[in-house]
């Protein structure tokens, strides 16, 4: 395989110190440091894979690192997303990984993109990197960095992670499948859980982004096999790695010999029309949770629906709520009075906005909690643990 980087200025004394580990490795030696010095990488997102992607893609001595991300730490970041510390809470993430990577390694330049990446910026962001790691966890995102990438040539570096398992691969169309030849379609919205709603261990974005960092340096430097055309799976429970091959799909827009997608698109849209119809009709049947205080302190006749796991429902929950989780709600919404006032809701008011169009599209006088129990919690009762 060719190395993404060519060699540029020679190390200096410092670095000749700082990377010995590196310079005595035959595949390696001072000329692969040197592209490695010389090379030029995007981490879309600085959260929990992008934190242990970001330190050692640094400690490495990858020359300029680029960070996209637009979001502040928050407490519950801390339990994986290793770049952050108590003291960094309400702090803009870049900022903070700015600091913590020059503190790693001051010759690894950081370059900040605080943006919201859409098809608007994502060409413009991506252009003078040679390759783009995808540390995001959504999957507007992901489609979003492979159609990019494919467009621009440029390979991606893929991770994904839910619970206990993980996923990695490096997708790129000019050498090889891309993500759309694995995930043609996006799966329904509501269907899979974001790690904020099913949860994830704190050390799998650990190895997964670490086997990310690994895959960009190959990459780098021309060395071993890539994950092109293959796809790990990890399963942290069972300690136990499998491989699938990849095959490039002759059919695919991007990728294919004869592609029909020649530019980004909206891709919010295409991985969530009928969110955004749930949205929608979340929005004109949403109650605030400051409402919903003074409802109650009436003594209004409300039947409160929880949504959530059991597991959620067992950290905090709103007195009196009953619990139906969202993906058994098809089977067991007949359960509810069709004649009562419901008001339904979540953590953050994503998954219950959905649940709202689902109940109202069945004839129930259904409203969703705009904010979720995580808005009760910081605006009417701080007495709900927030998680």
């Amino acid at each position: 395989m060719r190395p993404l980087s060519e060699p540029a200025d020679p190390l200096s004394p410092a670095e000749l110190r700082r990377y010995g580990r590196h310079l005595v490795i035959p595949e390696v030696g001072t000329e692969g440091q040197e592209r490695l010095k010389a090379s030029r990488v995007l981490l879309v997102g600085a959260g929990g894979l992008g934190s242990p992607l970001a330190l050692y893609l640094a400690a490495a001595g990858v020359g300029r690192l680029g960070l996209v991300d637009f979001d502040t730490v928050d407490e519950s970041n801390l339990q994986r997303q290793v770049l952050y510390g108590e003291s960094d809470i309400g702090r803009p993430k870049l900022e903070v990984a700015a600091e913590r990577l020059r503190e790693i390694n001051p010759h690894c330049q950081v370059e900040a993109h605080a943006v919201r990446l859409d098809s608007s910026n994502a060409l413009d962001v991506m252009a003078g990197y040679q390759v783009v790691v995808d540390g995001s966890d959504n999957f507007p995102t992901r489609y979003l960095v492979n159609d990019a990438c494919v467009l621009a040539g440029k390979p991606n570096v893929y991770g994904s992670i839910f619970r206990f398992e993980g996923q990695v691969s490096v997708f790129w169309g000019a050498e090889g499948p891309c993500y759309r030849c694995l995930f043609p379609e996006p799966p329904p919205p509501g269907l899979v859980p974001s790690c904020a709603e099913g949860g994830v261990l704190g050390i799998l974005p650990g190895v997964i982004g670490a086997l990310q960092a690994n895959e960009a340096v190959k990459l780098l430097l021309g060395l071993g096999d890539t994950m092109v055309g293959r796809l790990l799976l990890f399963d942290a429970l069972k300690m136990r790695f499998r491989e699938l091959k990849l095959n490039k799909d002759p059919a695919c827009p991007l990728c294919s010999e004869n592609p029909t997608q020649r530019e980004l698109i909206d891709y919010e849209q295409f991985c969530g029309q009928a969110a955004a119809e749930a949205q929608a009709a979340g929005v004109a049947a949403e109650l605030q949770v400051e409402e919903l205080a003074e409802l109650r302190s009436q003594g209004r006749e409300l039947t409160l629906l929880d949504v959530r796991t059991p597991q959620e429902h067992a950290i905090c929950r709103l007195e009196g709520s009953r619990l139906i989780p969202i993906q058994a709600l098809g089977e067991r919404w007949r359960e509810l009075d069709p004649a009562a006032e419901i008001v339904v809701y979540c953590h953050t008011g994503v998954r219950s906005a959905h649940a709202t169009a689902f109940l109202r599209s069945h004839g129930l006088e259904a409203r969703n909690l705009a904010g979720g129990i995580n808005a009760w919690s910081l605006r009417v009762d701080p007495a709900v643990p927030r998680y």
